[in-house]
């Protein structure tokens, strides 16, 4: 990777990881040490984020959530509330008061483990592309399939936006949406302001940053 990248080994200094699969840590650790040299930080209670957590456990909320959520403060923060939609393994809505304070969301399951579930589950159904089909009325067993999956997901972020707005007593909210197919959902809302693909990966720069201990 790093050979097709043209990126040196040397010129690699430091890691951090943000996992939410505890049984592939010590691997991943391996090899950041086998063939990087590098001791890898985790995004894991201990380490300092400036994220105010404000729910009933803040050792369950996922490191993915906190890291997408500090990397929306720092990227996009203005003193609005705030959305951070994550198009990812799972749905993850979370909310950020106007003090940047994480206040709590929702975890709904994810686009592909629901595409995945239901071809794995019927007998006839293919395995198809994500993509939007022109129309909702669809003619044919692949386009049934996207339309359902994709105006369903872009449904079930529009409910839950304009749900989330109506609890917090605003309707002024920034919406940012990140993961695998947040693009494809947001040319379907009006509701996403900003789609950042990388907002996760700035966000666990800017964390190893704030707790690197070299200059």
């Amino acid at each position: 990777m790093l050979r097709t990248m043209d990126i040196k080994r040397s010129a690699i200094t430091g890691g951090i990881i943000s996992s939410v699969v505890p049984s592939l840590d010590y691997t991943i650790d391996k090899m950041c040490d086998v063939y990087l040299g590098i001791t890898p930080l985790h995004v894991a209670p201990g380490l300092k984020s400036g994220l105010n957590i404000r729910c009933d456990d803040a050792r369950e909320v996922g490191a993915d959530r906190i890291v997408n959520c500090v990397s929306a403060i720092v990227g996009y923060g203005d003193g609005t509330p705030m959305i951070v939609i994550d198009f990812g393994t799972a749905t993850t809505f979370n909310i950020i008061s106007e003090k940047s304070e994480f206040i709590g969301g929702v975890i709904a399951p994810g686009i592909k483990g629901s595409l995945d579930s239901l071809v794995n589950g019927t007998a006839k159904l293919p395995r198809v592309e994500i993509e939007a089909p022109k129309s909702v009325i669809a003619k044919n067993t692949v386009t049934n399939m996207q339309a359902g999956i994709v105006f369903g997901f872009a449904g079930l972020a529009e409910y839950m936006v304009k749900k989330i707005k109506k609890e917090l007593g605003v309707e002024k909210v920034k919406t940012i949406a990140t993961g695998g197919f947040s693009s494809v959902i947001a040319k379907e809302i009006s509701c996403i302001d900003v789609v950042d693909k990388f907002l996760t990966l700035k966000g666990l720069k800017y964390l190893y940053e704030l707790n690197s201990t070299k200059e």
